[in-house]
């Protein structure tokens, strides 16, 4: 048994033995799993037994071989300019690899590994030989990645060696330029050595979660990556993960699944044990493995609650890493430490950036951050090369690793052709407050040296790089200083991939959340295509289908699951506000545009007023697609949580072909005033002005097209060039068709809002809409802020406050 002493000059102690308050004994690392072993075993969460020794430990073995003041003199020599990092860390780490253990220390370290042995009942146990500093981990500084872990290793000798090694490590080059950037003293920071029973998950997976968005800052999510094999592939962004996304709200719910986001990442290596002197290799994995998800959803909900468990216990976001031990199914939690960049930033500070012109599109892949940046390309594609990089360029390579901080800290915007959302390129960028895309897959390939680009994270989950440099704006506005508004003020929104982006503004929900974007951008398929796939006579279409498939087997659930996961990421970002999700509006043209359309629509002369809209959902053209769609709905509100959700009819031309919709909306489960479903109508069409009362007997509320209403009103096509200068949202036959069925709405007791683009380009319009008494105006998102104010602006000047008969 280890030998029992005072806890100040203890050299090794057992994780149960240690808390959050013992940084100076064990680091921040080896803290926190002591932490979670004493304080949140309870809740579940397991942790791998194992100890650590203490910074006694560590400054023994220095003052033992002497080498403080070795230290000291050559970064005095680097403080002056006479030697190199590289040339300096590389001494300070011989001088460790050659020093000696005092038997004391070497006796501590090897007694307590026989006890783990006794602990888990084997003989030579393999444990992980992890670093933990004494001033990592901190709220106000990541030292992730900085200090080396050891994977694997067995046996008395090898860990004496491993723990060594680690020692060695406190003094990395991209750990000494870290700290003095951070201003931490060299010599007043120890390094604490966990030795912790290996997780099989090198038979099993791992990966990395976060308790938080890492891009936008939302608070509500759960981001989990996931890959096959042992840890460091992940973290390291050698492989492109898998990657789930869990809303946290709904997780006390044990009724409902609330995964907002699953994407299968190509997991193209897995990191597993080998024998002789490499204890690791990586191996490629089978097609089988790359085409399926590391977790199953069981798990996944559980890595998520733990999350949640150890973020309320912390009292801040955390970014933790996880393995899963292929021998036994069970999950571990490996580490944990607060997030420190999205965390740290101001929830009130909205910065937008808003692209408004662009060159060709060249590479697309993951966004880090939500920031443009324009500038030239500097090609780096072996690290050999790393110092010819350019300051000020834009940096793209395959891949990063730590020894690349020094020249990411010169770029202005790095891409990588992989990596995912934890992979180091995209920690390290998030830190820097730099814009990257990770995972481009060939920017090295299609991207050359001295190429101006611009770089593009603004436009939701994908970033872009763009030919050449591109128009953009920015704006930062306090949103903790907008004015209140009885008026509420909603968001137009169409893409899973930037609802996210738009948690901070004070929206009052979705006023149109748009179906069929989601179709065509993350689904990409016709429904029809789908069910009855065997039946397609267009054969490239069919074999296009069959790729995008892969892992369903049964086709339509590619478009339900693609679907509500899409419109989930929508309703979580404003949760529980309500979030109006209007039923595909496809014209016939834009149907058949989508792989395997063209077989199921119809040619049509005016496809604008044509088939589209409600008369779809009924007819045997289409009813089928249409009961896909209400799947996913109720998928959506019911099997996910996302009761807030609000369905609309558009293009609804009477109320006989309302009765039929609703009609058919019941026989696919999605029955109005059932488990609070609400239904409303597009008024979009002069006769829902005209019979707005009886379309007020049917649905729960209106959402005034603005667009289409006044095609139709003034029989303008929207589309024309040459009819454009009479197209007029505020001629007056349009603000009369408003004003009217406004009044309606309100006479019958049912909600109205307005969802077209009018009030964003004309405040005078959103004027007149709250003068008339509507109860909601949505916006685009880049247009809130300013239609914000001039409602509030309205509203003061009419002592528009307190009770209003609107609502």
């Amino acid at each position: 048994m280890v030998q029992q002493r005072s806890r100040s000059d203890r050299l090794t102690i057992w994780f149960e033995e240690v808390g959050r308050d013992d940084v100076g004994c064990v680091g921040g690392k080896n803290a926190s799993l002591g932490e979670m072993v004493q304080r949140l075993a309870s809740k579940g969460i397991r942790v791998p037994p194992g100890f650590a020794t203490t910074a006694e430990a560590y400054w023994g073995y220095v003052q033992a071989n002497g080498l403080q003041e070795q230290i000291q003199d050559l970064l005095s020599e680097l403080d002056a300019g006479k030697t190199a990092l590289a040339e300096t860390g590389k001494a300070i780490r011989q001088l460790f690899l050659r020093g000696d253990w005092l038997e004391n220390i070497a006796n501590a370290i090897t007694i307590a590994y026989r006890e783990l042995c006794e602990r888990t009942k084997t003989t030579e146990v393999d444990v992980a030989v992890r670093s933990s500093a004494t001033a990592e981990d901190l709220p106000d500084a990541s030292f992730a990645g900085q200090q080396e872990s050891f994977l694997n290793v067995r046996g008395e000798k090898a860990l004496l060696e491993a723990c060594r090694r680690c020692y060695a490590s406190l003094f990395t080059d991209r750990a000494i330029s870290y700290r003095r950037t951070k201003g931490f003293d060299h010599l007043s920071v120890a390094l604490s050595i966990g030795v912790q029973q290996m997780v099989r998950s090198d038979l099993g997976g791992s990966g990395v979660m976060f308790s938080i968005d890492t891009e936008t800052g939302f608070k509500d999510v759960v981001l989990i990556d996931a890959a096959w094999g042992l840890g460091e592939n992940v973290v390291q962004g050698v492989v492109d993960p898998d990657e789930y996304q869990i809303f946290k709200p709904l997780l006390s719910n044990s009724a409902v699944v609330p995964i907002v986001g699953k994407k299968c990442g190509d997991k193209a290596l897995k990191l597993i044990y080998a024998a002789g002197e490499k204890p690791t290799r990586n191996v490629p994995t089978s097609k089988v493995e790359r085409a399926s998800f590391v977790l199953e959803d069981s798990e996944i909900l559980t890595l998520a609650r733990w999350a949640t468990f150890i973020e309320a216990h912390y009292g801040c976001p955390m970014d933790m890493e996880w393995a899963k031990d292929g021998r036994t199914g069970d999950l571990f939690i490996v580490q944990a430490r607060p997030e420190t960049v999205q965390s740290r930033r101001e929830a009130t500070s909205f910065k937008s950036y808003r692209i408004t012109s662009t060159g060709r599109k060249l590479a697309t892949g993951l966004a880090i951050g939500d920031a443009v940046v324009a500038g030239r390309v500097c090609l780096i594609e072996d690290p050999g090369r790393i110092g010819d990089f350019v300051d000020g360029s834009i940096l793209v390579t395959q891949t990063t690793d730590p020894d690349w901080v020094s020249i990411m800290k010169r770029a202005a915007a790095i891409v990588t052709d992989h990596g995912g959302r934890t992979s180091h390129a995209a920690i390290v960028s998030r830190e820097l407050g730099l814009p990257a895309i990770v995972g481009a897959g060939n920017a090295t390939a299609i991207l050359h040296g001295e190429q101006d680009v611009t770089v593009s994270c603004a436009e939701g989950t994908h970033g872009f790089v763009y030919e050449g440099t591109a128009v953009f704006e920015t704006e930062t506005v306090d949103v903790a200083n907008l004015p209140e508004t009885h008026t509420q003020v909603m968001l137009n929104l169409a893409s899973p991939a930037a609802a996210l982006n738009w948690w901070r503004l004070p929206a009052d929900g979705v006023g149109l959340a748009r179906m069929e974007f989601v179709i065509s951008n993350h689904i990409r398929v016709h429904p029809m295509a789908l069910v009855r796939y065997d039946q397609l006579q267009d054969q490239a279409a069919k074999l296009a289908i069959a790729d995008l498939t892969v892992g369903y087997a049964d086709k339509t659930e590619y478009f339900v699951d693609r679907l509500s996961r899409g419109l989930a990421r929508i309703a979580a970002a404003l949760y529980p506000k309500p979030v109006i999700v209007r039923m595909s509006d496809f014209k016939t043209n834009e149907y058949a545009g989508l792989l395997g359309g063209a077989e199921f629509e119809p040619p049509e002369e005016n496809p604008m007023i044509g088939f589209r809209g409600a008369a779809r959902y009924y007819s045997p053209r289409y009813r089928e697609g249409f009961a896909l769609e209400c799947r996913a709905v109720r998928r959506l509100r019911n099997d996910m949580g996302f009761s807030n959700v609000v369905v609309m009819i558009p293009f609804c031309r009477s109320t006989h072909e309302a009765d039929r919709v609703l009609e058919v909306m019941a026989e696919n489960g999605l029955r109005r005033g059932e488990n609070g479903l609400e239904a409303y109508v597009m008024c979009e069409i002069p006769s829902n002005v005209i019979l707005a009362a009886e379309f007020a007997n049917r649905f729960d509320g209106f959402s005034i097209g603005s667009n289409d209403l006044t095609q139709l009103t003034l029989g303008v096509d929207r589309d024309s060039a040459e009819l454009a200068s009479l197209f007029d949202e505020q001629d007056e036959a349009v603000k009369w068709m408003i004003s009217n069925v406004i009044s309606a709405a309100r006479k019958a007791g049912v909600k109205i809002g307005l969802c077209g683009q009018a009030p964003s380009d004309h405040p005078d319009f959103a004027a007149f809409l709250v003068e008339c008494g509507i109860n909601s105006i949505s916006v685009s998102p880049d247009s809130f802020i300013a239609v914000k104010r001039k409602i509030a602006e309205v509203e003061a000047a009419a002592k528009v406050g307190g009770h209003d008969e609107r609502e």
